[in-house]
C-alpha cells in the first residue's frame, strides 16, 4: 500500500464514520446532544476532505 492508497482508505472511513455520527446525532440522540454529535460528524467530513485533497500530492 503506498500513501495515496492509504489516505483513500482514511477518507473512506472517515466518511462513514461522519455519516455514522450525523445519523446517531439526527436519529437516536435528537436532545440537546444531538448537536454535538452532528457537529463532530461535519467535523469529520472537513478532515476526509483535507485527506482528500492531499491524495496525489504526498
Amino acid at each position: 500500500m503506498n500513501k495515496n492508497t492509504v489516505l483513500g482508505w482514511a477518507t473512506l472511513i472517515m466518511v462513514l464514520m461522519g455519516l455514522l455520527l450525523i445519523g446517531l446525532g439526527a436519529f437516536k440522540y435528537n436532545e440537546v446532544a444531538g448537536y454535538g454529535f452532528a457537529a463532530v460528524g461535519i467535523g469529520f467530513f472537513a478532515i476526509a476532505w483535507v485527506f482528500n485533497a492531499l491524495k496525489g500530492r504526498v
